[in-house]
């Protein structure tokens, strides 16, 4: 059987993004298998549809710890333990230390609603119609030590529309996101598969 990269998932909330990473991860030729679903709230709905897709689900309330350091020591330690390989970020609300960041250096990815290195951190959708700005979108990209900084791997642009808010705009957006994040996870796990081959 062909080797697949071991990946797991961090999410906040519903999910959506990681349930489109489950779904093209059923492919058998895909070059990554979701293999952990880890959520910093117990009560995330993504962690009932990851069970549902039969991944294993667990939650690490952030509230149970004192510091943020010792929250990451025990995601660590659950992405390790579960020998995972790379990670990806979907609708993950924590920021993540550079002490963590470095740890994983070059196998995080996250998703962003926006085109980056435009609009970093929240209400991209409000921020955009705000700014009168005629396109919008998302980025999927390597996370850095650097808030919505870290070097791009793909990106899907969207029309502002007349008469857009924000709710229409961010689910065109969210369409996109369900199309490339699959794709930009398969690239870089291939990638990451290939690195590990002798050169002949």
């Amino acid at each position: 059987m062909t080797r697949r990269l071991r990946t797991g998932v961090l999410i906040s909330g519903r999910g959506s993004n990681m349930s489109a990473l489950i779904e093209a991860a059923g492919r058998p030729d895909f070059a990554a298998e979701i293999v952990l679903v880890l959520s910093d709230w117990p009560d995330a709905a993504g962690l009932v549809a990851a069970r549902a897709a039969g991944v294993t689900a667990k939650a690490i309330d952030y509230r149970c710890f004192s510091a943020r350091e010792a929250f990451e020591t025990e995601l660590h330690g659950q992405l390790a333990g579960a020998g995972i390989e790379l990670v990806c970020l979907a609708g993950f609300m924590r920021i993540l230390s550079p002490k963590l960041v470095e740890r994983w250096s070059g196998r995080i990815l996250n998703i962003h609603p926006s085109l980056l290195p435009e609009l970093r951190g929240l209400h991209t959708h409000e921020r955009a119609l705000a700014e009168g700005r005629r396109e919008h979108g998302c980025t999927v990209h390597f996370v850095s030590a650097e808030l919505d900084a870290g070097p791009i791997v793909a990106q899907a642009r969207v029309p502002v529309l007349p008469g857009d808010d924000a709710d229409t705009l961010a689910s065109r957006v969210l369409h996109e996101e369900h199309r490339i994040y699959p794709l930009a996870l398969e690239a870089v796990a291939r990638k990451l598969l290939a690195a590990e081959r002798p050169a002949i």
